[in-house]
């Protein structure tokens, strides 16, 4: 006996008519109608905090001439043990836009996927990409969702770079936008930031490094040397692991080639020279 033939409310066999009609292009709003259970809990006993869960640490980002990057060293802590050495921090989202998290490893991940399904959703069901803006709000959102869980100290702050498509000069076109665990939503125009546990040491080597003008080879390297500088003062931040071949993660947003996670190759040899420089001054000093 065929049994295929669609029941009421039904399109199909056994899926409801709602999966079949784009009624909205937020996946978080199709997820809280269809199947809340799926979305991050909202809600949390007071206390949840205490819990030894891995937190991922130190997070840069810096404009460069005609692009911006993002990068992030690879270590997790769970109070004072390390919870991981290469945990992967920094997320392409989309054609031209990544996140890297700071805050709870768990629900730091969590929120970033379902943030990038977010803007593929959109794109499917609108046929146009979200403007740079759109996405940066709709971050902002669901950081906001997340308000009870970082009130319970589970709190998630990313950091957002772009780059602007409808940007009058392609030479400033990379954007890159900072939020606080209450989803406050904070534009970078000095050109460089950071969030986590290293980024007051990080920030403060970029302020002396940091050249708009520079290209991309160079703010790499410059992104590098700011997460040497937060591991050197923070231990919740990564070294590169010269033994463990673990290097930070890097990816590049440019109007040519989109956004791009650098090879390990070329991150490991970045971070080696910065190394090698390092060791050299302090040979100098201490002859």
């Amino acid at each position: 006996m065929d049994n295929t033939s669609p029941r009421a409310g039904l399109s199909g066999p056994g899926l409801p008519a709602a999966y079949f009609s784009p009624a909205s292009s937020s996946f978080a709003d199709f997820l809280r109608d269809q199947a809340p259970e799926l979305l991050p809990a909202r809600r949390v006993p007071s206390g949840l905090g205490e819990l030894g869960v891995p937190h991922g640490t130190t997070i840069v980002a810096l404009t460069f001439a005609g692009g911006v990057l993002i990068a992030g060293d690879r270590r997790a802590t769970s109070g004072n043990l390390i919870a991981s050495r290469d945990m992967e921090k920094v997320h392409v989202t989309d054609e031209y836009s990544a996140v890297g998290i700071a805050g709870t490893a768990g629900l730091a991940v969590e929120m970033v996927r379902l943030y990038a399904v977010e803007l593929a959703h959109y794109e499917k069901i609108e046929g146009v990409t979200l403007s740079l803006d759109g996405k940066t709000n709709k971050l902002a959102g669901m950081v906001k969702a997340n308000l009870d869980m970082a009130m319970a100290g589970l709190a998630v702050v990313p950091l957002f770079v772009g780059y602007d498509l409808e940007a009058a000069d392609a030479k400033h076109a990379g954007r890159i936008v900072s939020y606080d665990a209450a989803g406050g939503r904070y534009e970078e125009n000095a050109g460089y930031a950071g969030v986590g546990s290293g980024s007051l040491f990080a920030k403060s080597a970029l302020k002396k490094l940091y050249d708009p003008d520079a290209d991309a080879e160079a703010a790499v390297r410059s992104a590098v040397e700011a997460l040497y500088d937060a591991a050197d003062d923070d231990t919740a931040s990564g070294m590169p692991d010269m033994v463990r071949r673990i290097f930070p993660t890097v990816v590049t947003i440019t109007a040519e080639h989109g956004a791009v996670q650098l090879p390990a190759e070329q991150t490991a040899a970045v971070a080696e020279a910065v190394v090698a420089g390092r060791a050299e001054r302090t040979h100098h000093r201490a002859s």
